[in-house]
């Protein structure tokens, strides 16, 4: 048994001599929650904007079930996948059990609730802003969506970090889909798992540093993006006034 302090030591050892058996592991967790990450905002986007400006029967039930996939365990998503995907599954002629694929897309339908419902607040929030103005110009549903969506795009791109943020840190479904097989489908959070269970904390720990680092570089990059926004705005209220 090891103590905390040797663990800590090795485990910083392991970073900064650039293990290449770390390196696999990182390398490829982030490679998935890009990919995933980046088929969720895709569709998560647009479905969003338009959810914020739309008005239709049964809106309330969707904006509900919307609300309710937000609180859907992970491994939940990740046996649906399971399901799917598996021999006798309706997918399972595709042969992505236990692949990169199975994991990018437990990923991507774990994160599109998440880009959606925070898409669909912040367009339905400039809607009642601008909405009035834009539909008295003329302008239809999916126009006044997609031109809201671009004046909130500081606020979007937090969403999509905020959605890289909520895929890298999953481990339940990626684990059930991808199998945790070691050289394909093992990423940060499998591992981390695997080798605390198995007694290798020091690798645990310092793919436990890694990911940590990840998650707090993407806050940073949140709270800068709201920083320059704010400028942005100030810098445009500002012209009027330097005018005078």
């Amino acid at each position: 048994m090891t103590t905390f302090s040797d663990s800590a030591a090795t485990a910083l050892n392991l970073i900064t001599s650039l293990d290449p058996g770390l390196l696999t592991i990182v390398g490829r967790s982030l490679s998935v929650s890009a990919s995933a990450s980046a088929m969720a905002c895709a569709l998560g986007l647009l479905l969003g904007a338009w959810l914020g400006v739309a008005r239709f029967a049964g809106r309330a039930a969707v904006l509900t079930l919307l609300n309710t996939f937000l609180a859907v365990p992970s491994v939940v998503v990740g046996l649906v996948i399971y399901l799917l995907l598996s021999r006798t599954g309706p997918l399972g002629y595709l042969g992505w059990l236990f692949s990169f694929k199975a994991m990018v897309l437990a990923q991507a339908v774990l994160v599109l609730p998440v880009v959606t419902a925070l898409t669909r607040q912040v367009v339905e929030d400039a809607q009642t802003l601008h909405g009035e103005q834009l539909q008295s110009l003329g302008a239809k549903p999916v126009l006044r969506s997609l031109l809201l969506a671009w004046d909130e795009r500081y606020a979007l791109l937090t969403v999509m970090i905020a959605a890289f943020g909520r895929a890298v840190s999953e481990v339940g479904a990626v684990m059930i889909v991808g199998g945790n097989i070691d050289g394909f489908t093992r990423v940060m959070t499998t591992a981390i798992a695997l080798e605390t269970s198995k007694g290798d904390l020091p690798l645990a720990l310092g793919l436990g540093l890694i990911l940590l680092s990840v998650v707090l570089l993407l806050n940073a990059l949140i709270a800068l993006v709201r920083h320059w926004r704010e400028r942005q705005e100030l810098g445009w209220l500002a012209v009027p006034v330097l005018s005078l």
